[in-house]
């Protein structure tokens, strides 16, 4: 035999010995056709083919035990697959299956073993590369299992499965490209992949692409009308364009196809307390905690988010317990805290309440990975001012394509007045009040972050601005001439705002610097937006760039905005409401005195606060304070 024929060999036998059982077989096969009257060769192949076969338990009895674990008889199932690995101690199928067994009963270590067993006797085997990988997912070890979930995609790219779970953890991760391009392969390789189409919608939504996430669900739904996740994914949707009934619809489809599932009668018990329907919100809220009691978002909703509640000692108790679990995740335990540091501020409870509230701010600002000096605020905002230091930038004309809507910016820092003014406005016959509308920020941000320089506010970037937000009024498909978009932080594009439609309004909102900080610490956010809330020190930090930038548009666009500050509209609400609506166009009605009788759905914060009439003082609250909140105090009375 030549040297070139036992090196082969060789490279079979090790192929065989580390599980890359098909390799080995070709390699030998390859052999054996170039070498078929060697007697050596014919040997190592038949020798093979004997070990292999040996490696292989009875298919029979294989299927009979995984019978019995579908049956539920796990235990008797576990007994019986391992007396067939001890028969077969060289079986990766046997080891793959004992450790699916195990991670059914929590038993997450023993998983582990069985699994990782498998692969070293076969070290291409993508279903226990994918196996491992779902159990390390689940014990919280997400890096360990991206490498696993990558090895099974390695071995076998068309996974659907492997893509679709990374899609989740790059979800979760906050990785939104990574998470888009794993679901898209996901449904690639496996068209009616009804949960991985759903999945790429829950994506598309969180970044603001509502349209994208409509046709994801509905794919979706035509794969699995009675999937019920996307049921309720396609309610939220039509929540997010202010579609309540047919949210409401939505969610009361999702619950008479699974009558347990609590996400969709919170999500019921939301709708209610925007539309100001409180009782209605409060009983959603309680038979959801009802039907579950760990259900964490659905105490902070009835605690936090609807101001007369009172929980009762047992409901008290309840969350206290609940947060001392071992098991909780990071984001039940936000809420927790929050929810707590709402019932110790009621209670008058000052040193409880400061306790909860730092505790969920912190454990926030972890999760989201945000730090004010590592932050891409200050690259923002300095990209924004070099765009607009230039002598001139790009300007649409004057609504000059047939749209007759005209938009009402209503924008500040968060927690400053914005629901409450926007609610005066649109209580005008002629508004119809949009609420915080995303749109901007999301054509903006990745505009600026693109590019810097005076050409990424050409003609073309101006008009397409101009044109995607209008594609998202139109979906409104609104009556109403004139619209108010109070999304806050559009202080931040009044450059860009102001391009695109220089008939728009702006009202920039201006309260107490400490007593908006403050109100703004108060709050758990949901999404990925005002990550500057979490640490005083970052707010203070924030704050700063946000006063530097509305000196500049000032300065830049003398004239263009309508400065209201939210003190003086608390003391002369008629005569600063009426100076508001000149600035606007707006004749005079009455009814934007009684703003609290408006039935508009309210989602933000201050949902409630706005369907009362107004009242004086909120923004000394923070002195009762302030001892507590020294570094917003000191950082901010400079402003």
């Amino acid at each position: 035999m030549n040297l070139k024929t036992q090196r082969a060999l060789d490279r079979a036998k090790k192929m065989f010995k580390d599980g890359q059982i098909r390799e080995a077989e070709t390699l030998y096969k390859e052999i054996l056709k170039d070498n078929p009257n060697n007697y050596k060769v014919k040997k190592e192949f038949s020798n093979f083919q004997n070990l292999e076969s040996q490696k292989q338990a009875p298919k029979d009895k294989v299927q009979s035990i995984i019978n019995l674990f579908n049956e539920g008889q796990v235990d008797k199932a576990i007994d019986q697959i391992n007396t067939l690995s001890s028969i077969y101690p060289s079986s990766p199928l046997l080891f793959n299956i004992s450790g699916a067994f195990y991670k059914s009963k929590s038993l997450y270590e023993i998983a582990i073993e069985k699994f990782e067993k498998a692969i070293i006797l076969k070290s291409n085997y993508a279903e226990a590369h994918y196996n491992l990988g779902v159990t390390l997912g689940e014990i919280g070890k997400i890096n360990e299992a991206i490498v696993f979930y990558k090895n099974a995609l390695n071995i076998k790219k068309e996974y659907p499965d492997a893509h679709n779970n990374l899609g989740n953890i790059y979800l979760a991760l906050n990785q939104y490209e990574l998470s888009i391009e794993h679901f898209e392969w996901a449904v690639a390789y496996k068209p009616d992949f009804a949960e991985a189409h759903n999945n790429l919608g829950i994506v598309n939504r969180t970044i603001g692409r509502l349209s994208e996430a409509g046709k994801n669900v509905d794919k979706a739904l035509r794969i699995n009308p009675n999937f019920v996740s996307a049921v309720n994914f396609r309610g939220l949707l039509h929540h997010d364009m202010n579609q309540h009934e047919e949210a409401i619809k939505f969610f009361d489809k999702a619950l008479k196809l699974d009558s347990n599932f609590v996400d969709a009668l919170n999500n019921i018990g939301l709708v209610y307390r925007e539309k100001n329907q409180v009782n209605n919100a409060i009983e959603a809220f309680e038979k959801t905690i009802e039907l579950n009691p760990n259900f964490a978002n659905a105490y902070y909703n009835l605690i936090h988010e609807i101001n007369e509640y009172r929980p009762n000692e047992k409901q008290i108790k309840t969350i206290q317990s609940l947060l001392k679990s071992s098991n909780l995740s990071q984001d039940d335990r936000i809420v927790l805290n929050f929810t707590l540091a709402k019932v110790n501020e009621d209670l008058g409870k000052n040193q409880n309440f400061f306790k909860y509230l730092n505790e969920g701010n912190k454990l926030r600002r972890e999760k989201l990975n945000y730090s004010f000096i590592e932050s891409e605020d200050q690259n923002l905002f300095g990209n924004i001012k070099k765009i607009f230091n230039f002598k001139s930038t790009s300007k649409v004309k004057n609504n000059n394509d047939g749209n007759s809507i005209k938009p009402i910016f209503i924008l500040g820092m968060p927690r400053s007045g914005t629901s409450l003014v926007e609610q005066i406005i649109s209580s005008h016959p002629l508004v119809y009040g949009a609420g915080e509308l995303n749109t901007i920020g999301q054509i903006c941000v990745p505009l600026i972050n693109k590019n810097s320089e005076p050409s990424n506010l050409s003609v073309d970037v101006v008009h397409s601005i101009h044109n995607n937000y209008f594609d998202v009024l139109n979906n409104l498909k609104i009556k109403e001439k004139v619209i108010t978009d109070k999304a806050p932080l559009n202080f931040r594009f009044i450059g860009h705002i102001l391009s695109a439609f220089p008939e728009a309004k702006i009202v920039h909102l201006k309260r107490d610097p400490i007593a908006t900080c403050w109100s703004i610490y108060k709050m758990n956010w949901s999404g990925l937006g005002n990550s500057f809330s979490y640490n005083m020190d970052d707010l203070v930090n924030y704050y700063g760039l946000y006063d530097d930038l509305m000196k500049f548009w000032h300065k830049k666009f003398p004239g263009k905005i309508y400065d209201i500050s939210y003190e003086k509209l608390t003391i002369n609400q008629e005569s600063e409401s009426k100076k508001l609506l000149i600035y606007c166009g707006l004749d005079w009605d009455k009814k934007c005195l009684e703003f609290y009788k408006n039935t508009r759905a309210v989602k933000t914060a201050s949902s409630l606060q706005v369907r009362q009439k107004i009242y004086q003082g909120s923004s000394e609250a923070w002195k009762d304070y302030e001892s507590y909140i020294k570094p917003l105090v000191d950082g901010l009375k400079s402003f």
